[in-house]
């Protein structure tokens, strides 16, 4: 039986549905990719959602436009406010840009450079922090409380989680018959809203999420059964470098998620040059995560076809030529 109502908090495919019609104007639909030499390394035939070609280089648009469309129309003067190491920052100065409402953002000072310049020039002032020792939510919190700018989460509200959610249902709309979803893991906004729509457009899919093994918090949460906080990870994948779930995305997760498996700082290394030198196509570490999952045979052999989420394609040009030395 399709699922309608699959979380405590309300999120629904039905808002999937709505997110995907609001965030038409502002959001790609992107494209479907195939790769004859990853199947044959992987064993399975794989389904690429390119979000790497996303607007802004990331799925992090479709949740960032769906809450800015969201907002009360006249919160929008007041402004906003995000806390995000790259993705989400350029996403949410994107969108506010699109519907005219100033944006702050709090960024590690260790951010992408190219993700800070792409921010900065999408109109957003921005205030870094140190992410070893410096807490952003709190940062963001304040500049939001004292400003009266609507503080737009990276991960765990259900506007952003709906529409991050967009993005398989794109996928199942062209390729219904996937045996599984594959999609990386950070605070969880993601995959949660993606396995929303794909158990729903297909029950029997399977959703297999996917951390770097030292940014693991995900996987060791699922393992206790709460959220659990780790040390602040220094993954290549630096879009997945959150310390701990958030509470909405945790209850998604525990509910909706099948397996967490983990891949390594090489595996997510030579999976970015195997998409960069065989399909031609650029993601960043963090977009990587997913598909070295498949390259690496972390997933079960029986499964014959695949929907992986390739979630950006954003990096600095210095860093990409290290990673290809």
């Amino acid at each position: 039986m399709p699922i309608t109502e699959p979380t405590a908090v309300n999120v629904t495919f039905a808002d999937i549905q709505d997110a995907s019609h609001r965030i038409r104007p502002i959001a790609r639909r992107t494209p479907v990719l195939t790769s004859r030499g990853f199947d044959e390394r992987a064993g399975t035939r794989t389904f690429f959602k390119c979000e790497n070609l996303q607007r802004c280089g990331a799925f992090k648009i479709r949740g960032a436009s769906n809450f800015l469309l969201s907002m009360p129309k006249q919160d929008l003067p007041r402004g906003v406010v995000s806390f995000s190491s790259g993705n989400h920052a350029q996403a949410v100065a994107f969108a506010a840009k699109s519907v005219g409402a100033p944006a702050t953002l709090v960024m590690p000072e260790d951010a992408p450079r190219s993700k800070m310049e792409a921010t900065r020039d999408h109109g957003a002032r921005i205030v870094t922090h140190n992410r070893f020792t410096e807490n952003r939510e709190a940062i963001g919190r304040r500049i939001a409380a004292e400003s009266g700018a609507t503080l737009v989460p990276p991960f765990d509200h259900p506007w952003i989680i709906a529409g991050q959610g967009t993005a398989a249902l794109e996928l199942l709309e062209e390729i219904p018959d996937l045996d599984a979803l594959v999609v990386c893991i950070g605070g969880g906004g993601l995959i949660s809203g993606c396995a929303i729509a794909a158990k729903y457009l297909r029950p029997a899919i399977r959703i297999f999420g996917v951390e770097p093994e030292i940014a693991n918090d995900t996987f060791l949460s699922l393992q206790a059964g709460h959220p659990v906080e780790i040390p602040a990870p220094d993954t290549i994948a630096d879009g997945l470098r959150t310390t701990k779930p958030g509470a909405i995305t945790f209850s998604i997760m525990q509910q909706l998620v099948d397996e967490i498996v983990l891949v390594t700082e090489r595996e997510i290394e030579e999976t970015l040059k195997f998409l960069l030198t065989r399909m031609k196509i650029l993601v960043e570490p963090s977009g990587a995560v997913a598909a070295a999952a498949l390259l690496f045979g972390k997933l079960p052999p029986a499964l014959q076809t695949a929907g992986v989420i390739l979630s950006g394609g954003n990096v600095d040009a210095d860093r990409l030529a290290g990673f290809l030395r």
